[in-house]
């Protein structure tokens, strides 16, 4: 093994070196263009990044449109469906009956028990079909039958066919009261929808029109209409109409009450998407301009309903947060080529200089570079699994120091044990205890009692520590409030498995490079313990599982009987 890193060393440092000069040359000989060409480089990527967020965010937003246009639309046809089959019940009994008095018509309306919630309608009510010749004789009996005289409005034409007053009206309001004795047949759209549910002896609704009831409004709205022949006469003969009113703004958030908006706006049109025939609005909380339709049929009559979205055109919170973080990582590679390329010009005037002056002593450093070039090859090996990723003399030492104190400690425990087992809660806690006195960052640690084969504790504390120091630098450990949570479990007779659990910390980047802690655990250890390890760096904190062996005394009794010799 420490051969294989010593070669591999080897050869990254050879391969590095060309590349590095090229890198030099390239600094020195290009100062100003190297860093303008790093900004328009970042810059060219984090564009691409925010594009992308950009478009998934447009796309999700477009569904997300898409599925709530659907949710209400399938919510106001059934809404539709409920009124229209009041009306075919409706129509069915009027049609036993030889005329619709009040007492039967308010006994249905009774026996449907909606007097408390008309699914987004007005009500319900009963318009008679009277011939012109009839309409003093239909204006009398109605004030014998009622007590109270009705007067059809407005006066019939001379070349009117027939006259549709609003007869009975539910519930009782002074608001419906309004519509008593309108002709429905004088106004065309109504016309048109009382003609076409005669044709089709089913339920049909008008059009975008002005309900009698709104008196001086204009809230726009539609009516409902289901014919009613007198039964078993041939030729059919229309008595009339029971119908439904609704106020289109009622109508839709009627609708609300199935399904929900959010802060996303509403609008019913009547056909076609146009100011003329919009029916009802309900605004989102800022208009943006971005919407879907989705069409709505309600009872054989064609609606369009319009969703916008309230989400403006400003960017998301992802997009701001990459933005800045390229232009922070575009000034710090800029502040690094600019020191750099003032170095690589320091080195470059100092090493002209010493060339000149130590031409002389230049075979002799290489006669020596030859001779030493083992014993430093050796040391360069060692030295660079820990200097791989540190930037500073401390760092360096700091690490080494570290690795060395996690090997001892664990080789305490091995001490304690005579080279037995060691519980896997001791090897933790050994580990973790310079952390553990601090109270404002929480240390958990839960599990059975297993124990370990010597060089499987060995391998364990030396992840367990680079977890740790990891943890203290970057990840919970490093700030109050800080959460690890280290939980090991049986699998079998034969394996453990133990997890590490980071929480409360910083954001851990999703862009980093392989340290030597990470090569140490995925690879040294995972190849020690011949199981592999799990180490993911999810940005709420560094997750890592680890398996290892439970090997039976008799597989390291004779290993550890010649330790302690």
């Amino acid at each position: 093994m420490f051969l294989h890193l010593f070669n591999g060393e080897v050869d990254r440092l050879a391969q590095q070196a060309p590349s590095e000069r090229r890198a030099r040359l390239l600094l020195v000989d290009h100062p100003r263009a190297v860093p303008v060409a790093i900004f328009l480089l970042i810059a060219a990527i984090t564009g691409l990044g925010v594009f992308a967020i950009e478009n998934g965010e447009h796309q999700r937003e477009n569904a997300e449109l898409r599925e709530r246009a659907q949710a209400v639309a399938s919510a106001l046809e059934r809404r539709g469906g409920t009124t229209a089959s009041y009306l075919r019940a409706g129509a069915a009994f009027f049609s036993s009956v030889a005329e619709v008095s009040r007492p039967q018509f308010n006994r249905f309306v009774s026996n449907l028990r909606v007097d408390s919630d008309y699914r987004g309608a007005e009500g319900i009510g009963w318009a008679a079909r009277v011939r012109p010749d009839d309409l003093g004789a239909f204006e009398e009996a109605y004030g014998l039958a009622e007590g109270q005289s009705i007067s059809v409005f407005p006066v019939p034409s001379s070349d009117q066919s027939q006259i549709v007053p609003v007869t009975y009206l539910r519930p009782d309001t002074e608001r419906n009261r309004r519509a008593i004795g309108y002709d429905m047949y004088s106004e065309p759209v109504r016309r048109e929808a009382m003609d076409a549910s005669v044709r089709i002896s089913g339920p049909i609704a008008s059009g975008r029109l002005v309900l009698r009831q709104e008196g001086v409004g204009s809230d726009p709205g539609f009516i409902m209409y289901m014919p009613v022949f007198q039964d078993g006469r041939s030729p059919r003969r229309l008595k009339g109409f029971i119908y439904s009113p609704f106020n289109a703004a009622e109508f839709l958030s009627s609708a609300l009450e199935l399904e929900t908006r959010g802060e996303k706006g509403l609008r019913l049109y009547d056909q076609d998407v146009t100011p003329e025939r919009l029916l009802a609005e309900l605004p989102p909380a800022q208009k943006t301009g971005l919407t879907v339709t989705e069409p709505v049929t309600v009872a054989g009559h064609d609606f369009v309903l319009e969703v916008e979205s309230a989400r403006g055109n400003t960017l998301s919170k992802l997009s701001l947060l990459t933005l800045l973080f390229g232009a922070l990582v575009a000034v710090l590679l800029i502040v690094v080529a600019r020191l750099l390329t003032r170095q690589v010009i320091e080195d470059r005037a100092s090493l002209n200089w010493l060339e000149e002056q130590n031409s002389i002593r230049n075979v002799l450093t290489r006669e020596l570079n030859h001779r030493v070039k083992n014993t430093l090859a050796n040391v360069l090996s060692i030295i660079a699994l820990t200097r791989r990723r540190t930037d500073s003399l401390e760092g360096f030492a700091d690490a080494l120091d570290g690795r060395i104190r996690a090997l001892s400690a664990t080789h305490d425990l091995l001490t304690q044990s005579e080279w037995g087992t060691t519980p896997i809660r001791s090897l933790v806690e050994a580990e973790m205890a310079p952390y553990a006195k601090h109270s404002d960052r929480l240390l958990e640690m839960s599990g059975p009692d297993v124990e370990l084969a010597p060089n499987d504790a060995l391998s364990l504390g030396l992840a367990i520590h680079e977890l740790a120091t990891n943890a203290a630098k970057y990840g919970a450990l490093s700030q109050p409030g800080g959460n690890v949570s280290v939980k090991w479990e049986l699998l079998s007779d034969e394996l453990a498995k133990i997890t590490w659990l980071e929480s409360g910390g910083p954001p851990v980047p999703q862009q980093r490079s392989a340290g030597f802690g990470t090569n140490l655990i995925e690879k040294i250890v995972a190849h020690e313990l011949s199981n592999p390890v799990d180490l993911r760096f999810d940005p709420s904190g560094v997750q890592c599982t680890v398996i290892v062996p439970l090997r039976k005394p008799s597989e390291f009794a004779i290993r550890a009987a010649q330790n302690r010799k």
